[in-house]
């Protein structure tokens, strides 16, 4: 099978990638760090690929989504995965820039590869839609008010896209736990670290993302454990 993520730089899009490879599906995959991508390339190899995109820009997306599919076909999977945090903060703290940050990559990004991706797959008549939220999706803290918001929005965005899906595919709003990275070490500090890592998640989370179908459409789903 073909999978399409975005955010394999680090972290979970990167676990991912490397727990799909590993029971021999090819990876297609984009992030923004140059030097993540050239390493993941390097470690992966052939039939794989990686490049440099940034989700939030919408020609940097359909480069990517036409190269992919000129060479490799519609994925089975495409897995939003690309996201940023703020800074922890009160909404009325946080500059207009920021905030605007959030959304368009948060939102804006997954909005961009659907477009781009999703009429390929559609014409087959296959395929599954894996949207990234996340606890702060589907509850509130304080500080994080801008990140709940994006991942409120990506809830009611893959509800509703699931509406408009024919019969055969699926779009699923994923939370994927509590796991210790980068993004969460941003709010938690220092006490991030009494989770699992990314690699611990994906021994989970990769068999668990396999079995999704066309029978999960329009549900949210949370990996089991986490």
């Amino acid at each position: 099978m073909l999978f399409a993520i975005t955010g394999v730089s680090r972290g979970l899009g990167r676990a991912m990638a490397e727990g799909f490879a590993e029971r021999d599906h090819t990876v297609v995959g984009c992030a923004r760090s140059t030097e993540a991508i050239s390493s993941l390339q390097s470690e992966l190899g052939s039939p794989h690929r990686f490049d440099v995109v940034d989700v939030a820009d919408a020609n940097h997306v359909q480069r990517w989504a036409e190269q992919t599919l000129a060479e490799s076909g519609p994925p089975d999977f495409l897995i939003n995965c690309a996201a940023v945090m703020n800074e922890n903060a009160p909404l009325w703290e946080m500059s207009e820039q920021d905030f605007s940050a959030i959304v368009d990559v948060n939102i804006k990004g997954v909005f961009h590869t659907i477009k781009h991706f999703v009429p390929a797959m559609k014409e087959l008549g296959r395929g599954v839609i894996v949207n990234f939220s996340s606890y702060w999706g589907r509850s509130t803290s304080s500080d994080v008010a801008a990140y709940c918001s994006t991942k409120w929005a990506i809830e009611g965005l893959s509800r509703g896209l699931a509406d408009d899906l024919p019969d055969g595919m699926a779009s699923v709003a994923f939370n994927p736990g509590v796991i210790h990275t980068a993004m969460l070490q941003t709010c938690f500090g220092e006490s991030a670290a009494s989770y699992p890592g990314p690699d611990q998640w994906a021994k989970a989370a990769v068999p668990f993302i396999l079995e999704l179908s066309a029978a999960n459409n329009g549900q949210s789903v949370t990996v089991p454990g986490y």
